[in-house]
């Protein structure tokens, strides 16, 4: 049986600092190297919660599947990546493929899941180690092994939503979860635990973690009690426990409730839109491994339906997406694209936000057959996004009309943002949303059903080679 290798002492850890873990254009914070810092002491552990390439790392496999996205067949963009050994996961991701990773592939590796368990393994080593410093005081450990909490969380909120089924509470505490991993230890053997298990050890983290934090951070790459909050809603929200996800959201919102207004920008620049490690509508940023690039290919196509949803005084479509003849320099590409990322030169946040918390909110009073309510919330976000000419608020005939609404909200509003497919899984099975997807690629015709097993990710063989405890996903 092969154990997980993931021991990082402070020694280890604070070593890696000074290389590339993983890509990243920018760093925010001065890391020292190793020889600079005293061994043993909490300096050390705080550099290392700053090492941003350690701790912002997200999937990124979940756009390409959501249905925001529309790659058409025979297009330039099509046959770019069918020729494409190195993005093969991105038209396999594309086509919910029931192979993500092939073993025989040269890249057989999935970035994604080594990146977050990395994450995992950098929090425990604080979690773990910082009660041991021979400095600081027991409010300074304390702080620094809640960020590390939260961190851990956040990357086993992702794992269970990307390889795992959708929570239900009937049979979360059978289905199959990731392998839950609390400490440093040199091996450890990746049994896969229920998603129930994974989803408690999110929410303890949390709660443990939320009132030793700050209430801000300098960076949106520290986590904060408004992150935690933020965190926690989104938790709560893809256990369908809409209440507890509403008053979590609102405790996030009482520290932060900044919105950008998008109505004021005339156009989309990186110096009059803010860095995401400065933007205040951004609770916690996270960022997608191997997200858009600058290879043209791999670039957002908004889908037919996605465009549908928006009016023509919707900033969000006016200055985060553009005509295809500007993101391609060498072919001249047809239809509308996802552009935030290209324009700020920097992987766009897929953590919890100002908006995703109005939206929950939203959401839970809709369910709460509020809808007046709802609205209400809705509107307090479009009035920073839709121009005064156009459709600012909104109105709702009944519940069921505002929860309509609030999801195609959400939908406008985290347009490649990961959420979509996510809330693809959490509500395929509710009337008013349940959908079959059928997409065509180089002559390929597939769907996904409601009942598809291909709602959740398969685990790449190379992991399960290296640990073949691992159960694979059907």
């Amino acid at each position: 049986m092969r154990r997980l290798k993931f021991n990082l002492s402070y020694t280890t850890a604070l070593a890696a600092i000074s290389l590339t873990i993983f890509a990243s254009c920018e760093k925010y914070v001065d890391i020292k190297t190793q020889g600079q810092l005293t061994p043993g002491t909490i300096e050390n552990y705080r550099y290392l919660l700053n090492n941003t390439n350690a701790f912002e790392a997200a999937p990124s496999i979940s756009d390409m599947a959501a249905d925001d996205l529309e790659i058409i067949d025979g297009s330039a963009q099509q046959k770019g990546l069918v020729s494409s050994d190195y993005y093969g996961y991105y038209s396999r991701a594309y086509q919910w493929s029931d192979v993500i990773y092939p073993i025989e592939n040269m890249y057989h590796k999935d970035d994604a899941w080594g990146a977050l368990y990395n994450t995992i393994a950098y929090a425990n080593t604080v979690i773990n180690e910082v009660p041991s410093v021979t400095d600081g005081s027991d409010l300074e450990k304390a702080e620094l092994m809640a960020e590390a909490k939260i961190h851990r969380a956040a990357a086993y909120l992702m794992l269970v939503n990307t390889y795992a089924k959708p929570y239900q509470q009937a049979t979360a505490g059978t289905d199959l979860g990731v392998p839950l991993l609390l400490s440093p230890s040199t091996e450890q053997p990746l049994v896969r635990v229920s998603v129930q298990t994974v989803y408690d050890a999110i929410l303890k983290d949390i709660q443990e973690a939320t009132p030793l934090l700050p209430n801000e951070q300098q960076y949106t790459t520290l986590p904060s009690k408004a992150a935690a909050y933020g965190l926690l809603a989104r938790t709560y929200l893809y256990m369908s426990s809409y209440s507890e996800a509403a008053a979590a959201a609102d405790q996030a919102l009482a520290l932060n409730s900044t919105l950008i207004d998008l109505t004021a920008l005339d156009q989309l620049t990186a110096s009059n839109y803010p860095k995401r490690v400065f933007n205040q509508e951004i609770l916690l940023s996270k960022v997608p491994v191997n997200g858009v690039s600058a290879y043209t290919p791999t670039a957002f196509r908004l889908s037919s339906d996605l465009i549908k949803l928006f009016g023509e005084h919707d900033q969000r479509y006016n200055l985060f997406t553009v005509n295809g003849d500007i993101i391609s320099s060498w072919d001249v590409y047809e239809g509308r694209y996802y552009y935030l990322d290209y324009v700020m030169n920097e992987g766009r946040n897929v953590g919890p936000t100002v908006p995703e918390m109005l939206l929950i909110k939203a959401e839970s009073e809709a369910r709460n057959n509020k809808p007046a309510a709802a609205m209400a919330l809705v509107n307090q976000l479009r009035a920073r996004r839709i121009l005064s000419k156009g459709t600012v608020n909104l109105s709702a005939s009944d519940a069921n009309d505002a929860l309509l609404k609030v999801v195609a909200e959400r939908r406008r509003e985290f347009m490649f943002r990961m959420l979509r497919w996510w809330d693809m899984r959490r509500l395929k099975d509710d009337a008013l949303f349940q959908k079959t997807y059928t997409r065509t690629f180089a002559g390929k015709t597939v769907s996904l059903a409601p009942n598809s097993n291909r709602y959740v990710f398969p685990i790449a063989q190379y992991e399960i080679n290296l640990s073949p405890e691992i159960v694979q996903n059907p």
